[in-house]
């Protein structure tokens, strides 16, 4: 019999002694996580590391003597570790915050630089899920004091359930993506491909706020479909790509024979805003037959019971599969609830998408 798992062992690389104390009084609160140790820069860390190496490292990216980011690449190319980026510049939104995820970082925690502190004591549970997530994470090749934890909502607090059985009428078709840790890389593979003759995408990519613009900049430029951060009322187009804003829900709405998404305020849904089984629930019932579903890497298990509702509501409904995720956790859970007609790599989900535009008839009768 297996006894219990050893805690996560973690190492924090910060020149502000403050951030270093908080961050360590976070993760010492919560059993399954140990503070490894502490470094005030990557010279300190990287002798560490040469000592014991730890499970994830939670990294600065201004630091004195040498930059987190030229750190990052120094562990990803000789030893890969699971890193997480907490920096002030990426709330930013400059080009940053993409370099580092390009380096190899698993996930990026904002850090603001007033109220420092204050804002990394409230974002604790985050915190801890951002460690365990990178814990857990397959890394992909470089590109490539007891606080209260917030109840866990449903969708519910949102829309309420699909009505199963009610018949929707053929419309435009859209594809609908939820993706979290590893994401911004794994969402590169699926658009960059896509032609402009492809079905509207709307997608939620678990992100803190002032981000999602950036990244949506990012993929517009990179790919040759449009991407662009989802404002409300915005009609979901063929050959266009709606990320959800970081901080606020997205929900699909009817529009005669089109769609539209409301961008909307709420409540934390699976402990996420946006959430995925918000939007998947509005999909199930506004598009139902007229949709696919897809949920790719990340932690946790939103989007799973979305993704059955739309599979019940007559949509194709896809996983990502274990091999291609970095984190096989919100993908697993929609496969043990019966929530994928199909799991498929990272590889093959343009393709499908491409194919549900083209042929939505065929995609349509295997899902059932």
């Amino acid at each position: 019999m297996t006894g219990p798992r050893p805690p996560i062992r973690v190492l924090i690389v910060d020149d502000s002694a403050s951030v270093r104390q908080t961050l360590s009084a976070i993760l010492r609160d919560v059993p399954d996580i140990e503070v490894l140790g502490t470094a005030a820069d990557p010279y300190v860390a990287a002798r560490r590391i040469q000592d014991d190496i730890p499970d994830v490292i939670i990294l600065d990216i201004e630091m004195p003597r040498m930059d987190g980011l030229t750190f990052l690449r120094k562990i990803m190319a000789q030893r890969p570790i699971p890193v997480i980026v907490c920096s002030g510049l990426t709330e930013q939104g400059s080009r940053l915050l993409f370099e580092v995820l390009e380096a190899g970082a698993v996930d990026v925690l904002p850090k603001p630089r007033v109220d420092t502190r204050q804002a990394l004591m409230e974002s604790s549970v985050r915190v801890c899920d951002a460690v365990r997530a990178a814990a857990r994470a397959r890394l992909r090749g470089v590109r490539r004091s007891v606080r209260t934890v917030e109840a866990k909502l449903s969708a519910d607090v949102m829309i309420p359930p699909p009505v199963l059985g009610r018949a929707v009428s053929a419309t435009e078709h859209i594809v609908c993506i939820g993706v979290s840790t590893g994401g911004t890389e794994s969402l590169r593979d699926v658009l960059e491909p896509l032609s402009a003759d492809c079905p509207g995408l709307v997608i939620v990519q678990h992100m803190p706020e002032r981000f999602t613009a950036a990244f949506a900049k990012r993929l517009n430029g990179l790919c040759t479909i449009a991407v662009k951060e989802a404002e409300d009322g915005d009609l979901v187009q063929p050959g266009q790509a709606l990320i959800a804003p970081g901080g606020r829900h997205l929900l699909v709405q009817r529009l005669g024979n089109r769609y539209k998404v409301a961008v909307k305020d709420g409540p934390l849904v699976s402990r996420h805003r946006p959430s995925v089984d918000v939007m998947f629930r509005s999909a199930a019932q506004a598009a139902g037959p007229n949709a696919l579903g897809i949920i790719m890497t990340g932690m946790g298990d939103d989007g799973a019971t979305g993704l059955l509702e739309m599979r019940k509501a007559g949509a194709h409904t896809i996983a990502q599969d274990e091999e291609s995720c970095v984190v096989f956790g919100m993908p697993k859970e929609a496969i043990e609830r019966g929530a994928a007609a199909s799991v498929l790599p990272l590889d093959r989900l343009w393709s499908e998408v491409s194919r549900f535009g083209a042929a939505p008839e065929g995609m349509r009768a295997r899902s059932a």
